[in-house]
This record gives C-alpha cells, structure tokens and sequence, in this order.
C-alpha cells in the first residue's frame, strides 16, 4: 500500500521582515511576503535585550537617588526645625525709653514682627500628647508607686519617608519579566509595541509616583523649614537692631568709616548668632544673650576703629576712593552694591589683627629659626663623633606667608597666645631635621710592651740569674687594635613654608591663604624687604599677542580662558580660582575649563605625559612648555603655556606672562609638547 503522507500544520505571522509561515511540525520558516528583507545593525538579539535592560535600571536608580536626596533635604529641614523650636525664644525685651527713641523704632519694629513670625510658626508644629510612667519613692510611706503624667512632644512626619526596602527586589523581578519578553518580542510586531507601550506607562507612573511622594514629603515637612528660616529671619533682625544700638550708645562710632561700619555689623551677626546657640546649653533667656553679644560688639567696634586708624595710610586711600565711586555713580543702585562689594573685598584680603600681635608672631618664629641656626652652628662642639656631614638648607621664611597662615586658620584675626601651637606645627612641617650615625670598626697601630726571656748578644743562650731561672726583659711590639668610628650625617630639608597650606588646610581655608597673599593682606608696610612686595604691589607685565595667533580658534579659546587669572598669586597645591594655582593646577584648569582638553587636575609631568612632543622649531601658540630642575624634585618640575614670540603665560608668581629667552628659562628647559586637542 501506498503510505499516507500527514498534513502538514502551516501556521502565518507578521514580523519585521513581513509576512512568514512557520511548519509547525518541522519548525520551518518560510517568507511568504514579497517586502524585502530589513537589515539587522546588531549581531544578537541578546545586545539589544542587554541595552534595554540596561536603559531601565538606570532610569529606575536615578528615580531612587532623587527620592533619597530628597528625603535626606527633608530630614535634615526637620532637624534643624526641631532644635530652632527648642531653643528658647529669641524675643528682644526693649524698654520703654527704647520703644520712643525715633532713631531705633523702625528696627524694634522688624524685630518684633521677626519674633511673632517664628513663634508662629513654632506653633505651627504639628504636636501629640504622650503617656509617661515614672517610677518615684515617696518618703512618707517608704514605699516605690508608679506615676503618670501626660506630654506634650513633636509629632515627627510618619516613617512612609524612608526608602521602601523590598523596592529593589520587587524591581529586580519587574525587569527580570520584561527582560523575558524583550528575548522574544522581535519575532512579533504586535507584540513588541504592546510592550513598549506597557513600558511607557510603567515608567509614567513611576515617576509622577515618585513626584508625588516628593510633593507630600515636602509638604509634611514644611513647618520645621518655616521655623528653621524664622529663626535665620530673627537673628538678622535682632542684629541690625544691636548694631544701630551701639551706634545711638556710642555716637562715635557712626562717625567710623565704612570698613568699621561693616566689620562691626558681621561681628554683631556672628556674636549675636553664637550666644542665642549657645543660651539653650547654658539655659539662659535671649535678652541675657543679646546683652552679651552687645557687650561684644561694643568691644569689637571700638577694635576695628583702632585697626582702622593705626592702618589709615593703606585702608583710608581705598575708601577715599570707594567713596567717591559711591558720590557718582550713587544714583544707580547696581553700582552701589558694587562698590559695596569692593569694600568687602578689601576687608576680606585685609590682615585684621593688631600689629603687636601680627610682628610677635613674627618674631617668635624667628626666634626658633635662630635656635636651630645655633644649633647647627655649635653641632661639633656638643657632640662626639669621629666625622661629621652637613646637607643643610637654608633657614629662612617669608613674614606674609606666616602671617597669612595664622590669618586663614584663626578667620581673619589672632593674639599671639592663641597661635603658639600653630609656630610650632608649621616650624615642624618646614623644617625636617635628620641625624644619622652610622659606625666603622677601623684599625690603628699601639705599640704594646711585653717580656720576654733575655739571650746573651754573643752567644744567643737565654741568660740565667743565680737561682737558675730565666732573665726577661721588656720588647716593644707593635699591634694593629680595631675600634669603632662614628660618623655623623645631618641634614636640614626646608620644605618651604608656602608648601606646607596645602596640607593643614581645607578648600574654604586655602582660599582665605590665597586671598591674603594675593592682597599681602593689604599691609605691604609690614614687611617691606619681602620679595613679594615687588611682585605683588606691581601689576604683571601684558603681552600684547599678535593678531595672526589669535586666528586659530583653538588657541584663542585657550588664552581668552588664561589671561582671566593674570595677576593671581602662586599657590603651592592650589588648583582652582578659589584657592588660586599653582604651575600645573593653572595649566590643568585652563584646558579643562577652556572646553579644549579635559585633563582633570594633573602634575606637571602628568600633563607631558599626555602630551604629544613637538621640536622648538614646530611649537605653535596653544602648545605648552615644560621644565625640570626649577625646584628639587624629580622629573618636570615646571610648565607653562606656549604663546608664541619666546613668550608663555604661567603661574610664576603670581600669575604671568614670562620670556623664555632669559637665562634661568633656559637652563631648565626641557621640551615643548601639544595637548590632546579635540
């Protein structure tokens, strides 16, 4: 018989390449679509399912961080909210003579309306009433009982805040099944938009959800950020109030120039701030507080006249001059906030404590520079060694860089007892002294005497005494005798003192050094045989580059980011305009921030490594210049930016431009090289 051949089970669908039948009992699959066939860009299906994933949990964990940050913003409001309504109030108590005086009622005015403010919203948190058991001994019965008493406490936003710990697991499945589908969704059209589409909306309410918890976490927490910046709104107020009472106790005062004027209304801030801080530790009522602090401020006020009058040659000119910007551009109150903010700036480059203090400084750490002078001078004669080696640095300073130290780590101003600790840190981490002994066992000749027995010259015969026994006599001999021979290395590394910031000192601190430099503190009569005297009082040299330079876009874009900073002083370790430069953090800065060449913060070396060497015969404007041996260190040492005619532009000190010509550039030059570009 002829054998039966089964029907065959054809079954059709759409894909991306048309229109297939698929055998269902061999798994065939034929196109039956006359659609040409699409081209796959991507090898496996396995890449794309892989992106897509990918794409998702990126989405998803930048959803959580922002939740997080978010909640933390809301914690820390809350915080700060509690303890500002902890503290006690921050209500002024005025007399009446005070309330009547025209010239203070405006400011008890704003600070009553600042007060009723923040115990209004004090009152605004939100409070619950809880049981307390406590366990007291009552005396007359001899007897323990338990009590109950009722109180009244915040009632903290509900714990819905914190992050959701099964979130993660129950994402992980979420885009384990989505990961599944992706594995097969290519094969069906239909089926692929419909699971894009349900993507889309998981990832809708996804984020308006997590919007939606920001909104109501924000919204919970709203009373204790209003309290929080009542508190900020009052202290202000209480403090503008301080200051203009000073001024009505002290007429003498609003006679002041303007730097008083300002450095007493920050100290007023400052103190007043402190104390109402400090009243909850101490229990004690604001209006003791403010007392204190006006106390204060009187005291600093009548400071800041003398600093200023003992400093007038300096500070005065620069008011005179701020002045009479203020008289003709008064009309205009953008300018006047600029002229404003000129004044702030010398005050904030200016060295403000006295002078006693400032030369005693001074003098005290040149008092132990000269104990180790002579220290190293007698060596010899107070030790006892065989030989002696001396590998000494100098020993010497710069008073600015000293007295900006001190400045920047005491915020502004010192007295000498307050900065001994400080003379003996920096004294240490400049001067690193070594004494090495290392010892020979060296040989010398003695001459050593022994006995023994005595021969006749002629016969050679030992002689013999009566009794028979042998005669001896003395024979010098001569023996070699080791013994121990010390020697004696001493070496004296000067670190450099203007090295030494970098590494006591955070951002904010290294930006107050740099500030003081930069303006020698506005005192350049301090000390006038400083060598930064010349550099800095002076401004830098301008080099005028050739217009056909400035044609090639690269190198313009490079200059016009470089030249902003001309004039700023060197910075050991500084890399940024904030705390200044120093050779490479400039360099560094200037290519990242151009948009030209993102190299982060690199050494000097580390930026020739980078860069692609060229002969001085090919070095174009753009390209830089490195050098070795301008300090003791291994390797390039130096580097500045090419800008064509034998010039660059470096941070020397400070910031400038500088002729490669010269013999010192010369002799440390090592080669040219151009930045990776583009």
């Amino acid at each position: 018989m002829k054998e039966m051949k089964a029907p065959e089970k054809v079954a059709q669908k759409m894909t991306h390449d048309g229109a297939v039948a698929e055998n269902i009992a061999t798994g065939e699959v034929e196109r039956i679509s006359g659609r040409e066939e699409e081209t796959h860009f991507n090898p496996q299906e396995e890449t794309v399912s892989f992106t897509e994933t990918a794409t998702e949990q990126a989405a998803h964990a930048y959803t959580r961080h922002r939740e997080r940050k978010a909640a933390k913003e809301d914690a820390e409001s809350v915080r700060e909210g509690s303890e500002a309504r902890q503290r006690p109030s921050s209500r002024l108590q005025f007399t009446d003579e005070e309330r009547v005086d025209p010239a203070l009622q405006k400011y008890i005015e704003r600070s009553d309306r600042a007060a009723d403010k923040l115990d209004a919203a004090k009152a605004k948190i939100p409070t619950k009433t809880v049981r307390v058991k406590e366990r007291v001994f009552d005396e007359t019965t001899g007897k323990g009982k338990t009590s109950i008493r009722f109180e009244e406490v915040e009632k903290k936003p509900n714990g819905k805040l914190r992050h959701n710990p099964l979130g993660r697991p129950i994402l992980e499945i979420s885009l384990a099944a989505h990961n599944k589908v992706h594995e097969v969704e290519q094969e069906n059209v239909g089926v692929e938009a419909g699971h894009k589409t349900e993507e889309m909306v998981e990832q809708g309410v996804l984020y308006a959800g997590s919007r939606v918890r920001q909104a109501l976490h924000h919204h919970e927490t709203k009373p204790w950020r209003d309290v929080a910046k009542a508190e900020q709104d009052t202290i202000r107020a209480n403090a503008d109030y301080l200051y203009q009472k000073a001024i009505h106790d002290d007429p003498s005062l609003a006679a002041s120039n303007p730097v008083s004027r300002y450095l007493q209304k920050k100290r007023i801030q400052r103190n007043y701030a402190k104390e109402v801080r400090n009243a909850e530790k101490n229990t004690q009522k604001t209006a003791t507080a403010a007392k204190t602090a006006a106390i204060k401020t009187k005291e600093a006020a009548q400071k800041t006249a003398a600093f200023v009058k003992k400093n007038s040659k300096v500070i005065l000119p620069i008011i005179g001059i701020a002045a009479i910007v203020v008289m003709l551009i008064g009309g205009v109150s953008s300018c006047a906030v600029m002229a404003g903010s000129g004044i702030s700036s010398v005050l904030s480059s200016s060295y403000l404590s006295e002078d006693s203090d400032i030369l005693a400084a001074e003098e005290t750490y040149c008092a132990m520079e000269a104990e180790l002078q002579e220290y190293l001078d007698s060596y010899e004669n107070t030790h006892s060694f065989d030989e002696y080696h001396f590998d000494l640095d100098t020993i010497e300073h710069d008073p600015y860089v000293l007295i900006s130290i001190l400045s920047a780590l005491h915020e502004g101003t010192f007295a000498i007892d307050q900065v001994q600790d400080d003379l003996e840190m920096l004294f240490e981490k400049q001067y690193i002294l070594t004494e090495t002994v290392e010892t020979e066992t060296r040989y010398r000749t003695e001459t050593e005497i022994i006995e023994r027995p005595k021969r006749d010259p002629v016969t050679g015969e030992f002689i013999l005494d009566e009794d028979g026994r042998q005669v001896m006599e003395d024979y010098e001999q001569e023996v070699e005798v080791p013994y121990t021979y010390y020697i004696c290395t001493v070496s004296l590394e000067n670190f450099n003192l203007s090295h030494v910031p970098v590494y006591i000192m955070d951002e904010d601190t290294l930006a107050m050094y740099a500030t003081y430099m930069g303006a020698l503190g506005n005192r350049e009569d301090l000390f006038p045989d400083s060598s930064y005297v010349s550099k800095y009082t002076e401004p830098p040299e301008i080099y005028e580059i050739p217009p056909s330079a400035l044609e090639d876009e690269t190198f313009a874009t490079l200059i016009a980011e470089a030249e902003k900073y001309i004039g700023y002083p060197y910075v050991w370790g500084g890399s940024n305009p904030n705390t200044s430069f120093d050779c490479s953090g400039f360099v560094s800065w200037v290519l990242t921030n151009s948009g030209l060449c993102n190299t982060g913060r690199l050494g000097a070396q580390g930026l020739y490594n980078i860069s692609t060497p060229v002969s001085s015969s090919n070095a174009q404007p753009g390209d830089l210049v490195f050098f070795v041996g301008t300090y003791d260190t291994p390797g390039i040492s130096h580097v500045g930016i090419y800008v064509g005619g034998g010039m660059m532009l470096h941070c020397g000190d400070p910031v400038q431009y500088a002729n490669l010509n010269t013999n010192y550039w010369q002799s440390h030059f090592y080669a040219f090289a151009r930045p990776p570009y583009g």
